[in-house]
């Protein structure tokens, strides 16, 4: 008998790659570049951290380890959503 139930989605995001520059999600089977300079929460984070990404739901990703929430939308077009400190 097969693990997987007949029905139940099986999300592939997965962490690919890792580099001084940044990081690659894979999602849906598209592969997606973020830059340290776009997403500087990943810079200095463990690889245990970083690879431990969920879909929550479609588009939306979270990092429990680290608190990071991104969608799609921002990975894709990160000059959209401007890194503001207060």
């Amino acid at each position: 008998m097969s693990p997987l139930a007949h029905g139940n989605d099986i999300s592939a995001v997965e962490i690919t790659h890792i580099s001084s520059h940044g990081v690659w999600l894979l999602a849906n089977q598209e592969e997606l570049f973020m830059s340290y300079e776009d997403f500087p929460w990943f810079k200095i984070q463990p690889v245990n951290a970083i690879i431990g990404v969920e879909e929550v739901s479609r588009g939306h990703f979270y990092w429990s380890k680290i608190d990071v929430d991104l969608t799609l939308e921002m990975i894709k077009h990160p000059e959209r959503f401007p890194l503001i400190s207060t």
